[in-house]
């Protein structure tokens, strides 16, 4: 069976993708409370196992740490993949939301309305704010964020060498290599049709 590692996942409840439905799901949070498989800083992937994984998903989570540990996140999640698994990383679009401050957005209005709700361009450059008093926990603070040029950089920066880029609203994403793709992988990954 496939394994895909869910970095940050911080709710089971929160779905992640469709290119998933039938693989192992283990979710890695440093929260305990979160229920995750691995309780761990994802810092720290590579001191756990190699070459296990045949994905690692990683949804609004690498804006969680300063722009200096992005490189050692990265580093960790191809530590845990296998030589022909893939990333699918989510960003927040740091260009999206200071196109829509420069049209005259406040940064307390509403940009966008999520499933846990209103979301402002400061919740998005800071870090959702109503988590954060609720939790009291700093991690949920953004420490850094992308374009999509940046996330590209990170991600060559850090050994994938095919790196497919994507975007929805306010929101940027990747499909990271290290090597290209076989066909499978590329249907396992949802870039051809199964």
């Amino acid at each position: 069976m496939k394994r895909v590692l869910n970095v940050g996942g911080n709710d089971r409840r929160i779905p992640i993708p469709d290119i998933y439905r039938g693989w192992e799901h283990l979710m890695l949070d440093i929260d305990p409370a979160s229920g995750a498989d691995v309780i761990a800083d994802a810092r720290e992937l590579a001191t756990l196992g190699e070459s296990v994984f045949d994905s690692v998903y990683c949804s609004h989570n690498l804006e969680h740490y300063y722009a200096h540990e992005v490189p050692r996140v990265l580093r960790g999640i191809r530590h845990v993949m296998k030589p022909d698994g893939f990333f699918y990383v989510l960003v927040p679009d740091i260009t999206a939301v200071a196109r829509a401050i420069a049209s005259g957005l406040d940064i307390e209005d509403v940009l966008y309305h999520s499933p846990a709700g209103p979301i402002t361009p400061k919740d998005v450059l800071y870090g959702w704010g109503k988590e954060i008093e609720r939790s009291g926990q700093s991690w949920f603070a953004h420490k850094t964020g992308f374009t999509a040029r940046s996330l590209m950089s990170a991600l060559h920066a850090a050994g994938f060498g095919a790196v497919y880029p994507g975007h929805g609203p306010y929101e940027l994403a990747a499909l990271a290599f290290v090597s290209p793709p076989s066909v499978e992988r590329q249907r396992d990954a949802g870039l051809l049709p199964a």
